[in-house]
């Protein structure tokens, strides 16, 4: 007889603990794909490298990095600063932007909004657009340019450039000023 109540209290206690277990298996949030799409990432500083060297250092508040597999890219929507390094760790110049995206199957980063590129040569670049190609290492666009070198402004459309700004060509100059004649021009 006491063999026969304890068989099915025991049915009984498993069932309840069957029950709770689909229970707190309802009450867990489920996930999908679009959900997990992006992920963001605040003060981030990303290392590119060759041959284990450190060859470009950027720096942005936020990194959002979309994983859909029909277009996967990484968006700085609040600036970025890219710093192009000698192998000795020395800044060789400096490319700033309000707004970026990388396209890592393409190895392209599009900076748009207030781009402006400085050199240790007191070289700075401005435009609206610059197109950076990791794999050749050069940056281009077909914006508006203007070059500020010391004792010179030169400006044009277009630009190829490599990457450290060591070599650089407006593809449509319109004009150069030297500094002397913007200094007469303001007497």
């Amino acid at each position: 007889m006491p063999l026969r109540l304890l068989i099915p209290g025991g049915i009984f206690l498993l069932s309840g603990l069957c029950a709770c277990d689909a229970s707190l298996k309802r009450e867990l949030p489920v996930y999908t794909q679009e959900d997990t799409t992006v992920e963001v990432g605040r003060d981030v500083e990303i290392l590119y490298s060759d041959s284990a060297v450190v060859r470009v250092r950027i720096t942005a508040p936020t990194l959002q990095n979309f994983t859909d597999r029909d277009n996967p890219r990484q968006e700085f929507p609040d600036g970025i600063k890219v710093e192009f390094l000698t192998p000795t760790l020395q800044v060789r110049s400096v490319l700033t932007a309000k707004t970026a995206i990388r396209r890592q199957e393409k190895a392209l980063v599009v900076v748009r909004d207030s781009v402006v590129l400085t050199t240790i040569e007191q070289e700075k670049l401005e435009t609206e657009e610059l197109i950076w190609d990791e794999k050749t290492e050069k940056i281009s666009t077909e914006k508006f340019v203007k070059i500020t070198k010391p004792g010179e402004i030169i400006y044009g459309f277009g630009l190829d450039a490599n990457q450290d700004f060591s070599y650089w060509k407006i593809t449509v100059p319109k004009g150069t000023i030297k500094a002397e004649q913007l200094d007469k021009a303001k007497e």
